[in-house]
């Protein structure tokens, strides 16, 4: 097995710090019954080319650049492997893309922006497909005045997968919240990113030791065998 601590954080993380979290080592798994919940990703969030990020969030202040665009083959990954077993999957989506207005209530304190509806529809490599839900949300949180743990109850779901963005934002609150209602939570790496780095591996740190498994997604295959050999909590 992967070390408990073999993840993005270890760089900036000082090796006193980790010893003082190994209270939280366990073992890491996804439960029987998984849901797949993908987070806000919205055609701004993706730069439009190999650009520098503080060139990209010139052209739009929700643009993550190259941390989005380094996501997308990953996010690609898990949402196929999600698909072809049939694993209930929903996508989270501000709720100013229904009315096609900027929101009163807003998932932030970032000031507000002009938007066109083109911004927050989904981005291409990332549309939902038929049977899969859509939750719209005017708070960070996919649990916060959504039906989505209505949706997650009535399916028996017992595990909730967390990707999409940002690590800091929407996908933490989300996580927390989901632990909370007593969902197991899971976020592979790969699959999240945050506009800054730094943001992301302390928020995965965080996330690992208190909320959720962080896993890697080439380990996926592993924990998804295991899930269906018997080894289920």
């Amino acid at each position: 097995m992967r070390d408990f601590e073999d993840y993005c954080w270890r760089t900036v993380v000082p090796q006193e710090t980790l010893d003082i979290y190994k209270a939280y080592h366990r073992e890491l798994y996804i439960g029987s019954r998984p849901a797949l919940l993908v987070i806000d990703l919205y055609n701004c969030v993706f730069p439009p080319g190999p650009l520098p990020l503080s060139e990209t969030v010139r052209l739009h202040s929700s643009s993550c650049g190259a941390n989005a665009s380094n996501a997308i083959q990953p996010i690609r990954d898990l949402l196929a492997f999600a698909r072809e077993r049939q694993i209930p999957i929903f996508h989270t989506t501000s709720g100013a893309r229904r009315s096609g207005q900027q929101e009163h209530v807003r998932a932030t304190n970032r000031n507000s922006t002009e938007f066109s509806v083109f911004d927050y529809d989904f981005y291409p490599a990332f549309q939902p497909q038929d049977r899969e839900q859509i939750i719209y949300k005017d708070r960070a949180s996919a649990f916060f005045g959504t039906p989505l743990i209505a949706h997650l109850t009535h399916l028996g779901i017992n595990t909730v997968i967390v990707c999409g963005e940002s690590t800091s934002g929407c996908v933490r609150a989300t996580v927390v919240d989901g632990y909370s209602f007593g969902f197991h939570m899971v976020v592979f790496e790969e699959t999240v990113f945050d506009r800054s780095t730094l943001s992301h591996q302390i928020n995965l740190f965080d996330l690992h030791h208190k909320y959720a498994d962080v896993l890697h997604l080439c380990d996926l295959p592993m924990y998804w065998d295991r899930r269906n050999g018997g080894d289920i909590r």
